[in-house]
């Protein structure tokens, strides 16, 4: 917004200064159309450079949200990956604390088997015990004891069911504890199988949550980037809406003031002018074009380019007048010559200047030596040819 109010008062005082000019002497008219043909050239440079960089800018946003689309997908689908990871995990954990559970039932009963086994095994050796000791019960005994033959079956089938009983009880006993052993020994692998698993899927997820928070990360990396980016490109569509604004109002102006050139040009002396297309313009030096007339970088090429060496002597097209001869913003060291009836040649980005303002020149006079000044990637002669003051292709003169 200051560029564009700078702007716009730059050209409120060329108003006034033009107003005030009115009636004076066609040189200040001249100036006063060179200084405003030089703002126009450099806010179009600015333009154009500013064009350039909204293309790049441009290209690298799309390109930086392509990489933030991409990121955000690879993100979706590491986080679906380490949901799934952590699901199975919490599966696993909970077949862990079951089987965990398991085996602390299985030990319990283990435990309990193994005294009932202990306590079976023992009775069984005291009665072996006792009846080692006591001897084998005699027929007498056993008869003396009884009253009746009833009595006697009763008192052996009773030893003899004991004895099958304790026997049965004891073997019992070791079953149970062995079934016990074995169920708990099954339960300690299933439970040592579910914590490996565990293990493996719990190293797995967070493998699966590290490479997700590096893709996060990557990704705000990008998103900080592409708002970098669409910050810069607006405040740079801002400016060159601003330079826009300015250019065409300079643009406005010099059209006017061009036309007061005309009429002082007609009315003041001067020479001859050669006709368009007949070649009776000098080339100012010898060497190849390497930039024409016309639209470049989204501006107007004033003129024509000729590669030659820095130092190149640059001559006149034609004879003429220097109403210009110095420094000129992006011309660099620039030399004018008026040849009359509106017809004007300009030599710029030449290291330096040998003649001055209001020197009569000849075709062929040494105006200048080559160079690489101002706004220039290279050594060259920027050679314009202006009618009116308004550019036209210098070719058609050559």
């Amino acid at each position: 917004m200051r560029g564009r109010l700078a702007g716009l008062g730059c050209v409120a005082v060329l108003f006034l200064l033009l107003a005030g000019a009115a009636v004076g002497d066609p040189g200040s008219d001249v100036d006063a159309k060179r200084r405003l043909d030089a703002r126009i050239a450099r806010l179009q440079g600015e333009i154009a450079r500013a064009g350039a960089r909204e293309g790049i800018l441009t290209t690298q946003l799309s390109a930086v949200s392509a990489e933030l689309r991409a990121a955000q997908a690879d993100v979706d689908a590491q986080q679906a990956r380490v949901a799934a990871l952590e699901a199975d995990l919490s599966a696993a954990r909970a077949r862990l604390s079951r089987a965990t559970a398991l085996l602390a039932e299985r030990t319990a009963f283990l435990r309990f088997a193994t005294g009932q086994a202990a306590i079976a095994q023992h009775r069984l050796e005291r009665r072996l015990r006792e009846i080692y000791m006591r001897g084998t019960p005699d027929v007498l005994a056993v008869l003396a004891a009884t009253e009746s033959l009833s009595d006697l079956l009763d008192q052996v089938e009773y030893v003899e069911r004991v004895g099958r009983l304790d026997r049965r009880l004891a073997g019992q006993a070791r079953h149970a504890r062995d079934e016990a052993a074995r169920a708990r020994l099954a339960a300690r692998r299933a439970r040592d199988d579910v914590a490996a698993t565990e293990r493996v899927l719990s190293a797995r997820t967070a493998e699966a949550e590290v490479a997700r928070d590096r893709l996060l990360a990557s990704r705000d990396t990008l998103a900080a980037a592409r708002q970098v980016k669409a910050q810069a490109l607006g405040s740079l569509r801002e400016s060159k809406r601003s330079y826009l604004d300015e250019v065409e109002a300079l643009q406005a102006q010099s059209a006017a003031l061009a036309a007061r050139i005309r009429a002082a040009q007609q009315t003041g002396p001067g020479f001859e002018p050669p006709a368009g297309g007949s070649g009776r313009l000098q080339w100012p030096v010898s060497g190849p074009v390497t930039s024409g007339f016309g639209l470049r970088w989204g501006r107007m090429h004033e003129g024509i380019d000729i590669a030659v060496p820095s130092g190149t002597p640059v001559h006149a097209a034609a004879p003429g007048r220097v109403i210009y001869a110095g420094w000129l913003g992006g011309y660099g060291n620039l030399v004018v010559v008026d040849h009359g009836g509106g017809l004007s040649t300009a030599y710029a980005h030449n290291t330096s200047v040998v003649v001055s303002v209001g020197q009569e020149v000849a075709t062929g006079s040494v105006l200048a030596y080559s160079g690489s000044t101002g706004h220039s990637t290279g050594p060259h002669v920027h050679f314009e040819v202006r009618v009116g003051g308004a550019a036209v292709d210098p070719l058609r003169y050559l």
